[in-house]
């Protein structure tokens, strides 16, 4: 900012001195000008544009006063400055900044250049400078640049556009690609896309490649550009063997372990870094398998080339597959075959000539290792050339190894090795086999032994025993104790833990879980002190080799936890009013059980329905059998009493023999039973109903499906009754048509003509209606478990029909409808004693009224009556 204000100073200093020299004196002092020059565009900082020189006066003493100045206040002339050359001689160079731009800035820039001299002599001249064009080189644009761009190519892909290249030409030109070196298998258009012109093989091809992107305008001028491609390693190969040999020999009675082969492979997406490859027999064989990882063939089962069937067939033949993905890829097979050698003509050899052995720490002094004679032998076919002896045991730590003899090549062992003593991993040795016989053909046998760590300790728990105290009420997934075993062994195994024993039960096979790292014991199932009151278990702790059990024992602490269960839970009954006090009402006895209680430790009491408690239970504590007893009589006659229906909800409990401190653990269970209990007015007792209408009310006892005797005579006995009044009233109707016909009325019907007497008689008409009951409820009965219906105010019930609809449709009025009810709605409790007279089985109460008025139609006799029989299915 400060910059910006003394330049506008100085513009305006300069601008008044250009006034004044217009007002005032002007002399001819720059020489060379006005002038006119050319500069090409984006002219470098020192090209020359003019020069210039100043004429003083002979009276100036000092020369110039003020320096010649370009005065022009356009940013432009900035672009250009004035030198001194010498001797009063000056000249116009271009400073750079900014740079000329023909394209953007104006093709003619006049600079106003003034000067004074001592004397005050002024002069100020023009000086015109012309911007030329210049053909400028092509500018690449985006990423390229301001840097090298590097493009990623997978190997496989279809000659395809992998990029493409933008520039510009400041003229606006056409401009045209190219590419170097023309050898590679890339082109571009001249659009600026490249193409490549192959698909590539990472394992053939280079893996990269430099291309020099060379954009050139009309006129030649070009620029270059690097690109560098990388072409993208895939799996798209599959794997070789790189084991030449088909065929091994080896001799019989190989121990199993022993190395046939080291079948090896190579994967030539794998170039850069090893191949990461699975190997595997796909031919079924017992005597040899393969390191899936390593390839190295073993044997696994013995191998006798004496006995069938390699007596007859020596050769075995494999087939080894090779891949480089274990959940499938690229695969290769190779055949190999085996040949089973009873015979050597060479040298004493040894396949393998190198052995790796692992011994464990502590192996004692006298252990054979190695039987070098089994993996060693002589083909030589004359058996006195075909003998060999081991020699020269050497090597590092040799000392605690030795041959047996010359003839055996066992190596044993000399001293036991303590690893965590002699801190010595790896021991290598070598032993020379030599033929007995001239001469003396020897190798070189390698054989590495590697000392491995032993498990020597088993596992041992802190207690012989456990036992675990286990309320029954325990939550399932608690933890109810641990077991905690350590191991010795260094470095220590981890140690596993497992039930192997106990723990089961009818509904589960084991309701206890051991974590496996930490030893807690969880329940995965509810405990039952009633069931099972103890638990044994037997845990298990392993550290991979060694294992060792323990002995558990879960106490189930009993809970009161069950609540106590009646039988019957739900009663309904009816009683007569004028029942006796301290009556047991109809000889109902409940009996309760709890897994759990004493059955002395029972309580009963009537928590709802017991209006004006009419009712008790007799004892109410200290036994499990209880009966119901009428407390009170019943008086409706003064209004105290109104309910004729009552519903009783019994609470049992199961403490009232508990301490208070036995209460505190053993939390009260309660039971509940419902019981329904209708009053019966006295038969004799007359209801007052509409004047001239007799209502004849009839209750029969129904009998459970189990008392089936008892419907069948009364249906038996019912059939023949009617039967025989049946036939008296046909008697009784063709004695009246004879003796007695009947009168007309006004209406034309007949009518029966009493006999006068002197105080006439009613005449009673009786119409049958059977009221068909409406079931409105449903409930289980807790005997049978099947479910019935029952009519809430009646209390009638009968078993429920799986197809039948909860609301029977109701019979018409006068006509006799036949209802389902059959009796076998009643409880087993309900159903009545053989004590029980059959008066008591079957009340009917009769109330007769004589009829207020006729119905229509008929006539208004006096003399005449109507009585209805109402049958209810009760």
């Amino acid at each position: 900012m400060k910059d910006r204000v003394i330049k506008t100073m100085k513009s305006m200093f300069l601008l008044l001195i250009f006034l004044g020299v217009v007002s005032g004196r002007r002399t001819q002092l720059l020489k060379g000008l006005p002038e006119t020059s050319t500069v090409e565009e984006n002219a470098a900082a020192g090209v020359l544009v003019c020069t210039f020189n100043v004429t003083v006066s002979p009276l100036s003493s000092q020369g110039v006063a003020i320096l010649p100045t370009i005065i022009n206040s356009n940013p432009l002339t900035e672009a250009f400055n004035i030198e001194p050359k010498g001797d009063f001689q000056y000249r116009v160079v271009t400073t750079g900044n900014p740079v000329l731009d023909y394209e953007t800035m104006p093709k003619s820039i006049p600079l106003q250049i003034f000067v004074e001299d001592t004397t005050g002599r002024t002069d100020l001249n023009t000086l015109t400078v012309r911007i030329t064009d210049k053909n400028e080189r092509p500018v690449f644009q985006g990423n390229m640049a301001t840097q090298t761009v590097t493009i990623y190519v997978l190997e496989g892909t279809p000659p395809e556009c992998i990029y493409s290249v933008h520039a510009a030409d400041p003229e606006k030109a056409e401009l045209k690609y190219s590419l170097l070196p023309t050898s590679v298998p890339f082109s571009v258009l001249d659009s600026g896309a490249i193409f490549t012109t192959k698909k590539f093989d990472y394992e053939t091809d280079p893996h990269s490649y430099l291309l020099n992107i060379t954009v050139t305008d009309p006129d030649g001028l070009n620029s270059t550009k690097t690109v560098n491609i990388n072409i993208i390693n895939i799996n798209d190969e599959s794997p070789y063997f790189t084991t030449k040999q088909r065929i091994f020999r080896i001799p019989e009675e190989q121990t199993p372990g022993t190395v046939v082969a080291n079948i090896t492979a190579k994967d030539p997406d794998d170039e850069d870094s090893p191949s990461r490859l699975f190997y595997s027999i796909q031919s079924s064989d017992r005597y040899f398998s393969i390191n899936p990882s390593t390839g190295v063939l073993q044997v696994t089962g013995r191998i006798d080339r004496d006995a069938l069937p390699l007596r007859l067939h020596p050769n075995i033949s494999l087939t080894v597959h090779v891949e480089d993905s274990p959940s499938g890829g690229h695969t290769s097979e190779m055949q190999i075959t085996i040949i089973i050698n009873d015979i050597n003509d060479n040298s004493p050899d040894c396949s393998p000539s190198t052995f790796g052995r692992e011994v464990n720490e502590n192996t004692p002094a006298g252990t054979p290792l190695l039987d070098l004679r089994n993996y060693c032998e002589d083909i030589d076919v004359d058996p006195s050339n075909n003998q060999f002896n081991f020699t020269g045991l050497s090597g590092f730590g040799s000392n605690n190894f030795a041959l047996e003899s010359t003839v055996s090549g066992r190596l044993m062992m000399t001293e036991s090795i303590d690893l965590e003593n002699q801190g010595v991993e790896v021991y290598s040795l070598t032993v020379r086999v030599q033929d007995i016989a001239y001469p003396h053909y020897s190798n070189i046998i390698y054989i590495y032994i590697r000392i491995k760590p032993v498990n020597e300790f088993f596992p041992v728990f802190n207690n012989l025993s456990h036992e675990f105290n286990v309320p029954e009420i325990t939550k399932v997934g608690s933890s109810i104790g641990r077991v905690n075993a350590r191991d010795k062994d260094w470095p220590p195994s981890v140690i596993t833990y497992s039930i192997v024993a106990g723990g089961g039960t009818r509904d589960y096979t084991n309701i206890f879980w051991i974590s496996p790292t930490k030893g807690d014991v969880k329940i995965l199932a509810r405990l039952d002190y009633e069931t099972t009151q103890k638990h044994f278990l037997t845990v298990q702790a392993s550290d991979g080799e060694k294992t060792e059990t323990v002995s558990v024992t879960v106490n189930v602490l009993e809970v009161n936890d069950e609540e106590p269960v009646c039988s019957p839970n739900f009663y309904s009954f009816q009683i007569p009013v004028s029942l006796a006090v301290g009556t047991n009402i109809n000889g109902f006895r409940i009996q309760c059980q709890d897994r759990d209680s004493d059955p002395r430790s029972f309580r009963y009491f009537i928590n709802e329905g017991n209006v004006n408690n009419h009712f008790t239970f007799s004892p109410s504590a200290g036994s499990n059998i209880s009966r119901l007893i009428l407390a009170s009589r019943f008086d409706y006659e003064s209004g105290l009493d109104t309910n004729w229906i009552y519903t009783l909800r019994v609470y049992v409990t199961d403490d009232n023999l508990l301490s208070a401190r036995d209460r505190a653990t053993h939390p009260t269970k309660t039971g509940t039973v419902t019981l329904s209990i209708r009053v019966i007015p006295n038969p004799t007792t007359v209801v007052t109903t509409t004047p001239g209408f007799t209502v004849v009310t009839e209750k029969e006892n129904l009998y459970s499906a189990s008392a089936w005797y008892v419907p069948f005579v009364i249906t038996v006995g019912g059939l023949l009754l009617l039967g025989l009044l049946g036939y008296l009233g046909l008697l009784l109707a063709t004695w009246l048509r004879t003796r007695c016909p009947p009168a007309r009325r006004a209406d034309g019907t007949a009518r029966i003509k009493v006999p006068e007497k002197k105080k006439p008689k009613k005449e009673v008409v009786v119409t049958m209606t059977k009221l068909n009951t409406v079931f409105d409820g449903e409930a289980r009965d807790p005997v049978t478990g099947k479910m019935y219906e029952f009519n809430t105010q009646s209390g009638a019930r009968r078993w429920k029909k799986s197809n039948e609809l909860l609301q029977p449709v109701p019979a018409k009025q006068g006509t006799a409808s036949t209802s389902d009810y059959s009796g076998q709605g009643m409880d087993r409790a309900e159903a009545p004693s053989k004590k029980e007279s059959s008066e008591k089985r079957k009340e009917k109460t009769m109330e007769t009224q004589l009829a207020a008025k006729p119905s229509a139609g008929q006539s208004e006799q006096p003399g005449h009556s109507k009585i209805t029989k109402a049958e209810d299915g009760v």
